[in-house]
């Protein structure tokens, strides 16, 4: 399956691609893809409902904001420097073991919403990345066993302020948690979509120019390692995100390093998990 969610921000409405690649609403089905959802089987309820009303489902009306295909997760947690060719061009080291930093969940935003500037930016960055959705309760988890645990993968832009990041004391965090920084979707597709999720294309352009080109083959830890790895330090809770880096080609790597300023138009895709497109928008105060 995949799973949308549409409508105006902080109310959006429930929904699902069907085969014939159009939108339908499942509000209906009485819940939204949130925590509890997940954690409740909901994945399978919701194909049984869908199944069952399929001939009656509505499609969603035709330009329709689409948001995050997922309510806001208990976090988001990322891996940085996780291709070698992206540690490579920013000068770090290949790390030895995942590299962890959080994004605040109050980034998530919808996969055509513009993304602000932060105020005072003058490094804002690009980063295409699939992300993984838990399904379940993840607590030291077995390398093996963490194909157990995935609810289903999704596309993601990991919007990066450079110098809040790098240059102001600290972990990374600050630089990747301001508003509108974790664009996701259009759709989650649910794990059984993606017949080999370590042979995925993922790319992204700015303003029509090609900056990113690269295969999760060249991942330094796969999907069922950082899901394992993770959960000896952290309970990963259903609904909750992990994404998992990004390859080369992003702002910071250029020399002279080039950033993203007003009206910059992002498009960016993955193989089966469809593509966003997000303009970057100037911080004004409202």
């Amino acid at each position: 399956m995949k799973l949308i969610r549409y409508g105006e921000l902080n109310k959006e409405k429930t929904g699902i691609v069907l085969e014939d690649g159009k939108y339908y609403d499942t509000s209906a089905f009485g819940e939204d893809y949130n925590e509890a959802f997940f954690e409740n089987d909901g994945l399978a309820r919701l194909k049984a409902f869908v199944d069952a009303n399929k001939a009656t489902l509505k499609p969603i009306p035709e330009g329709a904001r689409l948001g995050s295909p997922f309510a806001r997760p208990s976090k988001i947690v990322c891996i940085g420097l996780n291709y070698a060719d992206h540690a490579r061009e920013t000068g770090a080291a290949v790390p030895t073991e995942p590299v962890i930093f959080m994004k605040s969940t109050s980034a998530l935003a919808g996969p055509f919403d513009d993304i602000t500037i932060p105020k005072n930016s003058v490094k804002t960055d690009w980063e295409v990345e699939i992300a993984v959705v838990i399904s379940k309760k993840a607590s030291y988890v077995d390398e093996a066993d963490a194909h157990n645990y995935i609810a289903g993968y999704v596309l993601h832009n990991d919007v990066s302020e450079r110098e809040f990041q790098i240059e102001r004391g600290g972990t990374w965090d600050k630089g990747k948690g301001c508003d509108t920084f974790a664009p996701m979707g259009p759709f989650m597709a649910t794990a059984d979509e993606i017949a080999d999720v370590n042979n995925l294309r993922l790319w992204l352009n700015v303003n029509g120019q090609k900056m990113q080109d690269g295969n999760t083959s060249n991942f330094i830890f796969n999907i069922p390692f950082v899901i394992s790895y993770l959960s000896q330090f952290m309970s990963l809770l259903p609904g909750d995100v992990i994404s998992t880096g990004t390859p080369a080609g992003v702002g910071l790597g250029f020399n002279p390093p080039v950033y993203l300023k007003d009206g910059d138009v992002v498009e960016l895709g993955i193989d089966g998990l469809g593509t966003a497109k997000q303009t970057f928008k100037a911080y004004a105060k409202n």
